[in-house]
């Protein structure tokens, strides 16, 4: 183990979540727009692709760490060496067409497997998986632009592999958006002239391509303020002509890339607009309809964001495996007072075991909560898209996972990183001879963009719950209760039915609690809503637990599963485990809840 040869993968669980649980072969292979889509040519596509991220992602991620970004006087960013390897082999072997639709050449693979390929890049060097964001910037693009927009953009954007980025975020106006001050003049047609700073741009610039194409939020001049006076325009590094060719540099410069305390080879930059050279920028649709649009954005970053939490987390907890099954130190717990007992491999140690397996939990829970809401978007797709009709009841369940999602996952992750994961490792994990150090400090940003934790939770409570006065919670508890009540969990399961049943009426009462406190003041939100996302993510996770240890009662009890007895055996354990252990926790979180009060926000400043 190193951190050359750092990234473990666990497709046994990625191919029983997709082939197993959902089903994916029947429910989104073969069908709509994923015709051309089958569990063979998936399964060949996940394999395929883990090579790639072995051979030519994992090797460099500590290179890449340990390697400055340069920012010359032209705002040009070069990034290390070893990224643009990877970088290389992803477009060499054709992999940006994964995500795209057949009309565009791709493979018209569905959201479930394109996630799950995800995975895989961005926890072996997530710093280079950032940097192919340019290909979802062209699909946004051909499913927003007009068609001269399309013409000049999409293809280029494709056939030569042009990055991309999105931006919000302003200095003075941080989370709140609808603050920020970057503005924009009509100078003909959908051409607009645009002023401002943004800042925190992921990839705002990197010499591996030819071409940056951003996606900005300003104002319009004489529109109003907050978000809905925003539109979004595409903004290149370098001007594109009506018929498609490269021409002058556009006043979109970077002028700073942060220091940061992680994701080093991840440049984020400063991105001035207009200074010496004028901005142009080319409108999107309507104006006022920017926020809505970047939208598109912004939820496929926060998707990507919790997959690449889960992933790490993955992989630190495989690495801590491979570590305690191999590492001799200390007697057996029973044993201790016996000076000439021998020394046992800490992997038999109760406290590594429960680290391990708290660690083991989160992993497959998390993936499974992630690939139930891919699923979704899967669905979403099948139905005929956001605006369909029949997709409406999955399009409002996956708004309402995003946020478990991202919330969840970059929130605990990093608490697990520390406490289980380099834990295990003891001194030796605190050193840059194993990855967990840099996994720790690359992950941290993860609950910090795209939406805090508490941004996430406020989303969650106010925007996808009581807007529909909760209709969507109501149809989500729905199908746990029919998971409890199906008779497919046999008594086997009796008991993990009977603690997810709890679970469910803890998380009930939690949102019975917060209708009766938040009318009164919307502190009690303010107050609670992490505490409430955490509940309900940790409710989700156990129901696809105690789904997933079903199907491993039965592989086992009609011995299909014999081969893989293993396997199956720590699915049922993990379920458990988060029965035991985690669910007890929700009980705790309704009492806070019920006697939580306003006493905090009287508090003098002073006395903090």
């Amino acid at each position: 183990m190193s951190t050359i040869d750092h990234y473990r993968s666990n497709l046994a669980d990625t191919f029983f979540n997709l082939f197993e649980v959902l089903d994916v072969e029947e429910s989104s292979f073969g069908v709509g727009p994923f015709q051309g889509m089958d569990a063979d040519t998936a399964e060949e596509l996940i394999r395929a692709l883990e090579n790639l991220v072995m051979e030519d992602f994992a090797p460099g991620f500590a290179e890449a760490d340990r390697t400055p970004l340069e920012l010359d006087d032209e705002g040009n960013v070069t990034i290390p060496a070893c990224v643009h390897r990877a970088i290389d082999a992803y477009f060499r072997d054709g992999w940006d067409k994964m995500e795209m639709p057949e009309h565009l050449g791709g493979f018209g693979a569905p959201p479930s497997l394109i996630w799950a390929a995800f995975e895989m890049g961005v926890s072996a060097h997530p710093a280079a998986a950032f940097y192919l964001l340019g290909a979802f910037i062209a699909k946004i693009i051909d499913r927003l632009g007009t068609e001269s927009q399309k013409t000049r953009y999409v293809n280029n954007m494709m056939e030569h592999h042009w990055g991309g980025s999105m931006c919000l975020t302003e200095p003075d106006a941080g989370s709140d958006v609808g603050a920020g001050t970057s503005s924009a003049r009509q100078l003909e047609g959908d051409v607009w002239e645009l002023e401002g700073t943004k800042r925190f741009i992921t990839n705002g610039d990197y010499d591996r391509t030819d071409n940056i194409v951003h996606l900005v939020l300003a104002r319009p001049e004489g529109h109003g303020g907050g978000t809905k006076g925003l539109s979004m325009f595409i903004v290149p590094k370098y001007w594109v002509h009506e018929d498609g060719s490269l021409g002058e540099r556009n006043g979109a410069v970077v002028t700073a890339v942060e220091d940061k305390m992680g994701l080093k080879a991840s440049a984020t930059c400063e991105l001035v607009m207009g200074g010496n050279i004028p901005c142009r920028g080319l409108l999107v649709g309507e104006t006022h309809r920017g926020i809505s649009q970047m939208f598109n954005v912004i939820e496929y970053a926060r998707m990507a964001v919790a997959v690449k939490s889960m992933g790490t987390l993955s992989t630190a907890y495989l690495n801590a495996l491979e570590y305690a099954k191999d590492r001799v130190q200390g007697p057996d717990l029973t044993k201790a007072l016996d000076k000439s007992s021998p020394r046992v491999r800490i992997i038999q140690h109760p406290d590594v075991r429960r680290m391990l397996m708290h660690q083991k939990a989160h992993a497959e829970g998390m993936r499974s909560m992630i690939l139930f809401t891919a699923w979704l978007q899967d669905q979403v797709e099948i139905h005929g898209g956001h605006d369909a009709p029949e997709a409406a009841e999955f399009h409002r369940l996956n708004d309402l996972m995003l946020p478990l999602c991202k919330g969840f996952c970059s929130h605990r992750v990093y608490e697990i990183l520390g406490n289980d994961s380099l834990q295990v490792f003891g001194g030796a994990g605190y050193i840059k001879d194993f990855p967990i150090e840099q996994y720790i400090r690359d992950q941290k940003i993860d609950s910090l963009y795209e939406g805090t934790t508490h941004i996430q939770s406020l989303d969650l409570f106010f925007r996808k719950i009581a807007r529909d006065q909760g209709a969507t919670l109501q149809n989500l508890m729905g199908r746990i209760e029919t998971t409890i009540q199906s008779p497919r969990s046999g008594e086997e399961m009796k008991e993990e039915r009977a603690a997810l049943q709890r679970a469910l009426q803890d998380v009930q009462g939690i949102f019975l609690q917060m209708m009766q406190k938040v009318p009164q003041s919307l502190y009690h939100a303010g107050l609670h809503a992490n505490r409430v996302l955490l509940s309900l993510a940790e409710l989700v996770i156990g129901w696809r637990l105690v789904t997933s240890a079903v199907i491993a009662h039965e592989k086992l009890g009609n011995g299909t599963g014999r081969n893989n007895r293993a396997f199956y055996e720590g699915k049922i354990a993990i379920c458990r485990y988060w029965c035991s252990t985690i669910f007890p926790g929700l009980t705790l979180n309704r009492k806070i809840i019920e006697k939580g009060t306003l006493e905090l926000m009287d508090v003098d400043e002073e006395a903090f």
